[in-house]
């Protein structure tokens, strides 16, 4: 089976910026992510939960598989509102089916 190369970024982000990171994303003609819950976790400040939390305080990640030459404006546009605030971004070679589709 034939597959292509993208580009797998993954963003966590302090919850309540979620919104305002997919309007950036789709902006910048992000067509599609995906949200996940974060549970906890440890960094530089120390382990933490989300366990306790009330609303929507915690993290989020979201992932998005692009083409390779959409990188530099998705990332522009994370590093837009994360640079401020709590958050990592990452980015990882992947190989996908259905290229059409990113």
């Amino acid at each position: 089976m034939q597959t292509h190369i993208a580009k797998r970024v993954e963003i966590v982000i302090e919850a309540p910026l979620e919104r305002r990171l997919t309007n950036a994303l789709t902006q910048a003609g992000v067509t599609g992510f995906t949200i996940l819950p974060v549970l906890g976790g440890s960094g530089r400040s120390g382990k933490w939960s989300r366990d306790g939390q009330v609303g929507k305080a915690g993290m989020v990640a979201v992932v998005c598989l692009i083409r390779p030459e959409r990188l530099d404006a998705l990332l522009d546009a994370a590093f837009a509102v994360v640079e401020k605030h709590i958050g990592v971004v990452s980015i990882t070679d992947a190989q996908v089916l259905r290229a059409e589709r990113f």
